[in-house]
């Protein structure tokens, strides 16, 4: 099938008040096991490559041409975003090489250069049909804005999100990246109320320290694209460990890798199946009401 605009995942997405699932590729075996998920679903997904992941395999090319392959030749409905892209050369090289959207990540600059530079790299990407997300501030676990504790403010954010000219936006609402423990609470009155003031779909970074219920939640909320790594990451880990201590003396890496790209594509499908599943703004507040009882 034809690589799937981002936008077009992410708009039916929040017209139907579901998450937009983003998650991020880390090597091919990852990749596949992505792919996979959305092929065993039948839900779209957005497979994510980072600045990190980019740095770490040495330049942006080979994976991506790879993960892009993996989503032209799927069943699936795929599409390739570059995720936290702060080096403006890597975006000219994603968009060249294919990719249909990219996180402009200039949220470390001070508010007037994070806007001038967001505004560029929009302007360029949209002269060629490319979708845009970008954050006000550093999301949690950067020590920034979106640190447990800060929040975004909506009037600032459309006072961003208007002088860029973005297609969606980061928010601070509780989230936080690199949680290994999924017991982050978010703000979801925040959420209802950047729903309201933005006219752009809202974007959860950190998802990974978000439980289930808590997802649905924010997303029936107005949460929208939905990002994930850390746990996933984790899922794959925990496999490789579990499959080399049962036999220590393996030493073929495909038969632990298997393994383990089997156990995030269970993960994902579950992920994706959670993230799909529509709950209605009266069930949220009857949920909280009876927390709070």
């Amino acid at each position: 099938m034809p690589l799937v605009p981002t936008a077009s995942i992410v708009d039916a997405a929040r017209e139907a008040r579901v998450g937009a699932a983003a998650f991020n590729v880390i090597h091919l075996e990852t990749a596949e096991a992505l792919v996979a998920a959305a092929e065993r679903t039948g839900i779209p997904l957005i497979l994510q490559i980072s600045e990190n992941c980019i740095h770490y395999h040495g330049s942006l090319l080979p994976l991506t041409r790879a993960t892009l392959a993996l989503a032209e030749g799927s069943t699936a409905r795929i599409a390739v975003h570059l995720d936290h892209i702060t080096d403006a050369e890597l975006v000219h090289q994603g968009i060249g090489a294919g990719v249909g959207s990219v996180m402009v990540d200039a949220s470390a600059l001070p508010y007037e250069q994070n806007v001038a530079t967001t505004a560029e790299l929009t302007a360029w990407c949209h002269e060629r049909g490319a979708y845009v997300e970008a954050e006000l501030g550093e999301v949690g676990g950067k020590d920034g804005v979106h640190a447990p504790g800060a929040r975004t403010d909506p009037v600032e954010a459309l006072a961003f999100v208007r002088a860029t000219r973005v297609d969606a936006l980061a928010v601070a609402v509780g989230s936080s990246h690199a949680m290994r423990e999924r017991t982050a609470e978010l703000d979801k009155e925040l959420i209802a109320a950047l729903r309201t003031t933005l006219p752009v779909p809202l974007v959860l970074h950190g998802s990974s320290g978000v439980p289930d219920d808590e997802l649905r939640r924010a997303i029936a909320a107005g949460m929208t694209k939905i990002n994930i790594s850390t746990h996933l990451v984790s899922v794959f880990t925990g496999s490789i460990r579990r499959t080399l201590d049962a036999d220590p003396a393996l030493v073929d890496s495909r038969k632990y890798l298997k393994p383990a790209r089997e156990a995030v594509a269970q993960e994902a499908a579950r992920l994706l199946e959670v993230l799909n599943t529509p709950v209605t703004v009266p069930d949220l507040r009857t949920t909280e009401a009876t927390v709070r009882g």
